[in-house]
Order: structure tokens, then C-alpha cells, then sequence
């Protein structure tokens, strides 16, 4: 879901913070869920997400090996992020769990420090007079900030140094700053650790200077600290919180002074921090750990990195963070010198100025996306609206999970770009979730006041609002369909693995899913005819038209799928025969889309009659297109299906906001229509200016929430860089596709490398002239797929581990 401020059928109420409140806290809820998750033998599946929690000392490497990596890998800037607009200027650092935006400044360095599980509010868990879930700060919650944290140094000013630049090194996880003052070179590196949980920042010098100034870490909820090095409280909703920071230095002297750090006359100088909340990933205790104090936990952390040298901290983070950086390489063409003589913002808009492709530029941006997916998404909560990083404490949408489209989007491009275990924060994120919402779907769905609720008075299984928090809750209306999308996402990632524990970790949530269609599913004729179909009960096209019809495409493809997608976990894991037999039969009674007589365009409603608005910026009618592939451009789709989709995507326009962009250029690229696809991902590239949609300063996409104000939301970041990758390699179980939608701009010659395919192949790909040359192909789980190009198709059988190059591609 986006649902913009002016969206038709919205109701103001559900505007944030207007919201009537409600029990945070409804312990109804939680017991029918924790009763129902054990008698669904879920017990098991909870407490798989880590929390911020102890842990042992890290591995440190003896050294770094060398890079693999080159200047295409920096992005780089000749001014510092401005604190008034630093989700637009600040350059993101994040270990999965606990980040910041970084300002740069010379003489004031600014970190807005956020974690993650950083939430208010709570199950939420009494719905509203309509029968929908409140939407508030207070009651739904929403995804806050955990501290700042400034380094005040005030003979740096920035009207007194000269040569300054910073950069951000996609290939070793660093942003860096340079400047010359009085005939001195300072340079400073932060970057967030995994290993330590910690974010280290750097200061040195070159030339005999020092650094004399403050540190100071302060709380964003009014928290007062009693001292320099720490401080911690709690939200109503019981969530504990609390950070810590340590300095040290050489060549001179770091003391403690009442509640700030002050330092003088150092060569050299390291600050390090860390912090976090009790949040658990455990509906049995409420999600929070009572036993931690986060902020003693912050503090003993600190202190275990401050033990260590920098160099020695920025090693192991690099090590770390590289590991999963190089699996996936790019190259789609070589930019000019005058290109690459630019910074990364005037390159931009020189891009959007001139019209001329940019390939190293576009081949930054997916690696960019790879650094945000690396730093936002390990061993914690999945990737939300913001991702990991804040501005403030009031994000649009409360920086929550939408489940139709926005989450889903956030991972598409993980498996393609050779990050799969990124992944495991949304699969663990649900599962940790499902008690809860199993909970509310039984006591409250087939409420009498829910426009949505099943007619046939049956409820089963679980389903989701179209938003969601981290405590089990729900806000906003509710989307019957959203278990069905989230489960095929889920699903998907077991397509690209073939991991089997992974799939029967959650085969609940896709039997639950199942469940809860097979009791709402209705039957219906068919009109001027005696077939009976099953059809969805009342329900919503997001984010359009009627909000009670019958039908919709959007939710038959997504249970069309989701049935499918069960059968087949069910029958890899020889489990519950007769049930997937059940599911099947209701499969082949689907009702499924037809074109519209009217319109030409595949039908959204079962109506041929428009009944939303023609340039929508959601494609949920065609969910089936992407991320489905029930509707294929290769012949096995009826080609008035294929016709009719193409026609309802040219209808809906090529100028939307980042992430409807995103969706329509991976549509485009599934039907093989390389230069719409790649004119989706240059709209995204024009810089924003004025607040616009496109792309920040910082690279993060804006979106245009009403003219003049635009807002960092991160899908787009990873939507784009997907339909990039889509258009390279198209697949599906048993089947790939190379260079399905090569736009002219990449043609000349490129390569890819770990560009995964479903199925469990992993590709390594070299092209000239738009013909493949070499294809290296690995199995990492698949067995047997066809590998088409051009017309030609080849028939490749491995087993795990093995791997095979075929060449000699035809134009």
C-alpha cells in the first residue's frame, strides 16, 4: 500500500495521529493467538530473529585481503549534508539493525541514530466503529529514532577548509570525509559494524594537526541523561531503549565532563556507539525481553570495541561486510572521462539534462541498493518504509510494512543480486508476527462491522491490514489478500534456494494462508453461462476503485498463486497430502481475469467497465504479470491475455512515483519491452529538486507526497535496481531467459556476475552487441533447467555444486 494523503475513499481519521486510541495491549488477542500457535505447533518458529542482544567477540582478520573493487564503486560528493534536510543529504551507515545518517560536516558531525525495533505502540487490538484497525502513533505505533549523536570540533568550520569531498565506498561499506585546513589533511570514516554492533567513527590527520571538541549523545524522547556515556528509558508500551558511546584518542586527552565528552589536542581520535531496545521476536512474552537493559547492554559493547584499535574495527567490518558485497559484480558499459569527472549529484543531473546514458552511473545505483540491502537487513527486523534511517520521529505511514506492495518490494531484488540471506529478516519477521495475527484474524475478521468480513461466517487461518507493526498488530483497513502476497514472496526465496529447511520453516504461514482463503472463497456463475467459479468475498483493488467488489483480479491471481505455490511445498515436503489435494481442487475453480470488451485491457474488476483510475500508480491487475509469471510473452498465455495486459500497462503511463515506476519497468521487462523498462529506471534517476519524485542527493528516492513536499520512502531503491536485474535474466523453476529486455544503452558489452536465477542456479554472464558470449552456470540446489536466448533454447542438467559455460549464442 502508499496510500497518499488525497487518496479517494480515504478516511481522514486514519490520518496519523488522528485515530481514536485503543489498548495498545489487548490481551484477548494475545492469548487466542498464543493458544492457536500452539496447537499449530509454531511454538518452535518463534525467537528465530536475533535481538540486540550479547554476543561473543567477534572473528578479527590478521589483515584485509585485497580489494576486488574500483572507483566505480564510490560514490562521491564536494559539500556535506545540510542538518536540516539529511534524509535527502546524509549518506546512510547501517549493521542490519542499528544505523544512521551521517552529516559530514567538517566542524559538526551529525548521526542520527536509528534501531529498528524503535517503535511505539502496540497488538492494537480493538478495532474501530467501521470495523478497521486504528492507524495513530499511540495505538498502531510507529518507527522513531534512538538517539543523536554530535562531534563538535569548532575550528573546523566549514568556511575554513578547502578541497573537502566525502564519499560513500559501496566495496568496503565506508563513508569517508577529506578536507585541508591550514596546510593539514583531515580525514575522517564511520561506518556500522556487524561484527561489533557498533557504529565507529574515525578522525585522523596528516601534517601535524590535532582535533579539539565536544562528543555529546542525546535521547530524541525528551530522555534527560545523567551522564556523558549513556542513557536509557522506556515508551509507555513498555519497549526498554538505551545507547552508549565511548572515545579515545592518542596525543592527547578525552574526558568525561558532566554530560558530554570532551577532547583536546589529539593526533588522532575513535568514537564508538551502540545501542538498542528489549524488543523480542516472541508473541509468548509480548515481544520484549524484560530481562534486558539495553542500556548497560550498549555500554558493555562499547567498551568491548573501544578495547580494540580503528584500524583493527575497521578491518573486521570490512572483512564482514565484503563477504556478502562480492558475490554479484556489474558492468553494463563504460562511462566517458567527462562523465566520470563529476560528483555523483551533478552526474545526476547531467543525466537527466543531457539524455545521454550514464552506464557506470546505473551500474552505481544497483550497487548502491546492494550497500542499503547489506546494511539494513541482517539479524533484525525486515526493511520498512524508511528502511533503517530517520530524519525525525514522525515518518509518513509511521515508516511501517504495507503488504501490497511496499514490503514485497524491499526484497525483490535480494536473491537476484546475490544477497539471499538478507532475505531471512522478512521470512523471520513473519513468522514471528503469525501468532499474533493469527489471533486477530479469528477474533476480529468476521466482525459484523468489517466491510470485508467472510459472508460464508467461516474464518481460518491468518491474515494482515494493509499495514502492519512490529508488535502483532495491525493498522488501517484491513487486505484480505496480503497473506497470500506475502506468502508468494516468501515462497519465491525458497525458488531461488531450494533450501528445504527454510521451506518448512514457512510452510505455516502458507498452510495458514490457505486456510483462511478456503473458508472465504465464494462460488458464483459465470454470467449467460452454467460454470461455477470461486471467487473472492467483498474486497479492495489497491488502491482504487469500489471497496466492495467481488473478484478482483488482484486477489485471484495472488490465491492462484498461493494455492499453486502450497501444493508444491506440501509435495517437497511430503506433508499433508490430503490437504493439498483439498487446495488443488479449489485451485482449478478459480476464477481468473478476461479482457475487458470495452476497454481492450485486462479486466481489474469482474466488469468490463473501468471502475478506477486509468493512471493509477498501483498494477495490482496485473499481480499476475509481476511478480507473478501465470501471464507469459512466450506463448503458453492465451495471447489476448498478453494483449490485454500490455494495453491496461500502457494505459496506467510511464511517470508515477519511484516505486510505481519500479513495478512498471519490471512489467515492461517481463514483456520483453526493453526501452520502456529502461526509460522507467531513468525517470527514477532525475534528481529531486523541490521535493519532486526521483532521486536524492544522497540517491535515496523521494517521493512526492503533494506538491512541494517530498519524503524518502526506500522501495523504490530496491524496485529499480530489480527491474535492472530482470532485465538481464528472466526465470522461473525450470527455465531462464538471458537478456530478455537488454535496453540499447547497455548493448555494447557487459557482464554480471552471481545473478541468481529460480530454480537454484546462480548465472555468470558476458554479452557483445547484445548477444551472450560466455555463460557460466551453477547450481546451487536446481537440477535441470532450459536456458533460452534469441529463439534458441539449451537443456542443462547439474547436480548441486556443479556447474557448466555454454557459449556460441545466436543473434
Amino acid at each position: 500500500m502508499n496510500p497518499r494523503p488525497t487518496d479517494p475513499g480515504k478516511d481522514p481519521s486514519r490520518d496519523p495521529g488522528n485515530s481514536p486510541g485503543s489498548n495498545p495491549g489487548s490481551d484477548l488477542s494475545r492469548r487466542t493467538a498464543l493458544s492457536l500457535a500452539a496447537t499449530a505447533g509454531l511454538t518452535a518458529a518463534l525467537g528465530a530473529l536475533p535481538a540486540f542482544t550479547a554476543s561473543a567477540a567477534p572473528r578479527r582478520p590478521a589483515d584485509t585481503p585485497p580489494l576486488t573493487g574500483t572507483s566505480l564503486d564510490q560514490l562521491w560528493w564536494q559539500a556535506p549534508g545540510d542538518e536540516g534536510s539529511l534524509i535527502e543529504q546524509g549518506l546512510p551507515v547501517g549493521n542490519g539493525r542499528l544505523g544512521a545518517l551521517a552529516s559530514n560536516d567538517p566542524g559538526r558531525e551529525l548521526l542520527l541514530i536509528s534501531d529498528v525495533t524503535m517503535w511505539t505502540g502496540g497488538l492494537n487490538g480493538t478495532l474501530d466503529a467501521d470495523g478497521q484497525f486504528p492507524y495513530g502513533r499511540d495505538d498502531f505505533g510507529s518507527f522513531t529514532l534512538l538517539a543523536r549523536l554530535t562531534v563538535d570540533i569548532p575550528d573546523h568550520d566549514l568556511s575554513g577548509v578547502n578541497g573537502y569531498r566525502r564519499a560513500l565506498d559501496l566495496a568496503q561499506g565506508l563513508v569517508t570525509s577529506s578536507y585541508v585546513r591550514s596546510g593539514v589533511t583531515y580525514r575522517r570514516q564511520i561506518f556500522a559494524s556487524h561484527p561489533d554492533d557498533a557504529i565507529v567513527l574515525h578522525f585522523t590527520q596528516s601534517g601535524g594537526g590535532h582535533y579539539t571538541g565536544t562528543i555529546t549523545l542525546d535521547g530524541t524522547h525528551g530522555e534527560k541523561p545523567s551522564h556523558a556515556e549513556s542513557f536509557g528509558a522506556s515508551f509507555p508500551n513498555g519497549l526498554r531503549y538505551g545507547a552508549a558511546v565511548k572515545a579515545y584518542g592518542s596525543g592527547g586527552r578525552v574526558r568525561v565532563n558532566g554530560t558530554r565528552i570532551d577532547f583536546s589536542g589529539c593526533k588522532d581520535l575513535t568514537v564508538v556507539v551502540s545501542g538498542g531496545t528489549n524488543y523480542a521476536p516472541d508473541a509468548d512474552r509480548g515481544y520484549r525481553d524484560p530481562a534486558l537493559d539495553p542500556e548497560k547492554l550498549a555500554r558493555t559493547k562499547v567498551l568491548a570495541a573501544a578495547a580494540h584499535s580503528a584500524d583493527t574495527l575497521r578491518r573486521t567490518h570490512i572483512a564482514d561486510y565484503r563477504r556478502l558485497y562480492e558475490r554479484f559484480t556489474l558492468s553494463l558499459g563504460t562511462s566517458s572521462d567527462a562523465q566520470r569527472s563529476l560528483d555523483t549529484w551533478e552526474r545526476l543531473k547531467a543525466r537527466a539534462r543531457d539524455g545521454a546514458p550514464d552506464p557506470e552511473l546505473e551500474t552505481a545505483y544497483l550497487q548502491y541498493s546492494r550497500y542499503l540491502m547489506i546494511s539494513g537487513s541482517r539479524d533484525s527486523l525486515p526493511l520498512n518504509l524508511q528502511g533503517l534511517w530517520l530524519d525525525g520521529n514522525d515518518p509518513d505511514w509511521m515508516g511501517d510494512y504495507h503488504t501490497d506492495i511496499n514490503i514485497q518490494m524491499n526484497y525483490w531484488m535480494a536473491d537476484r543480486a546475490g544477497l539471499s540471506e538478507c532475505f531471512d529478516a522478512f521470512a523471520d519477521y513473519c513468522l514471528a508476527q503469525l501468532p499474533s495475527w493469527t489471533g486477530l484474524t479469528h477474533d476480529l475478521f468476521n466482525d459484523p462491522r468489517n466491510r470485508y468480513r467472510n459472508s460464508t461466517g467461516k474464518v481460518g487461518g491468518w491474515a494482515v491490514a494493509f499495514s502492519t507493526n512490529i508488535h502483532g498488530g495491525s493498522g488501517w483497513w484491513w487486505h484480505p489478500a496480503g497473506n497470500a502476497w506475502l506468502s508468494n514472496s516468501l515462497y519465491e526465496h525458497y525458488e531461488y534456494t531450494q533450501s528445504r529447511a527454510y521451506l518448512a520453516k514457512i510452510y505455516p504461514l502458507l498452510k495458514g494462508a490457505c486456510e483462511f482463503w478456503e473458508a472465504r472463497l465464494i462460488t458464483t456463475t459465470l454470467p449467460g453461462t452454467s460454470t461455477e467459479v470461486l471467487i473472492d468475498d467483498s474486497d479492495w483493488s489497491p488502491e482504487h476503485g469500489p471497496q466492495d467488489a467481488k473478484g478482483n483480479t488482484y486477489s485471484q491471481e495472488l490465491v492462484w498463486a498461493l494455492f499453486g505455490n502450497f501444493a508444491a511445498a506440501a509435495a517437497e515436503l511430503k506433508r499433508d497430502t490430503a490437504y493439498a489435494d483439498t487446495i488443488t481442487s479449489l485451485r482449478k475453480k478459480l476464477y481468473l481475469p478476461e479482457v475487458s470488451p470495452k476497454t481492450g485491457w485486462l479486466q481489474e474488476w469482474m466488469s468490463p467497465d473501468n471502475l478506477g483510475e486509468t493512471t493509477h500508480r498501483h498494477l495490482s491487475v496485473l499481480i499476475g504479470l509481476f511478480p507473478g509469471d501465470r501471464i507469459r510473452p512466450d506463448g503458453s498465455t492465451p495471447p489476448e491475455i498478453v494483449d490485454g495486459a500490455t494495453a491496461l500497462l500502457t494505459a496506467r503511463g510511464m511517470n508515477s512515483f519511484g516505486w510505481a515506476n519500479a513495478w512498471r519497468a519490471l512489467c515492461w521487462a517481463r514483456l520483453k519491452n526493453a526501452d520502456k523498462a529502461y526509460q522507467l529506471v531513468v525517470n527514477n534517476l532525475r534528481p529531486s529538486t523541490g521535493g519532486t519524485n526521483g532521486t536524492a542527493f544522497n540517491l535515496f528516492d523521494i517521493y512526492e507526497v503533494e506538491k512541494g513536499r517530498g519524503i524518502f520512502q526506500i522501495d523504490a531503491n530496491f524496485g529499480t535496481p530489480a527491474a535492472m536485474s530482470e532485465m538481464l535474466l528472466y526465470s522461473r523453476p525450470g527455465h531462464m531467459e538471458l537478456l530478455p529486455a537488454l535496453p540499447g544503452a547497455w548493448a555494447a558489452a557487459g557482464s554480471v556476475t552471481g545473478l541468481a536465477a529460480r530454480g537454484g542456479f546462480v548465472v555468470d554472464l558476458r554479452w557483445k552487441d547484445g548477444v551472450p558470449t560466455s555463460v557460466r552456470i551453477r547450481s546451487v540446489g536446481g537440477r535441470t533447467t532450459t536456458v533460452a536466448h534469441g529463439g534458441g533454447s539449451r537443456t542443462v542438467r547439474l547436480e548441486p555444486g556443479e556447474s557448466i559455460t555454454l557459449k556460441g549464442f545466436a543473434r
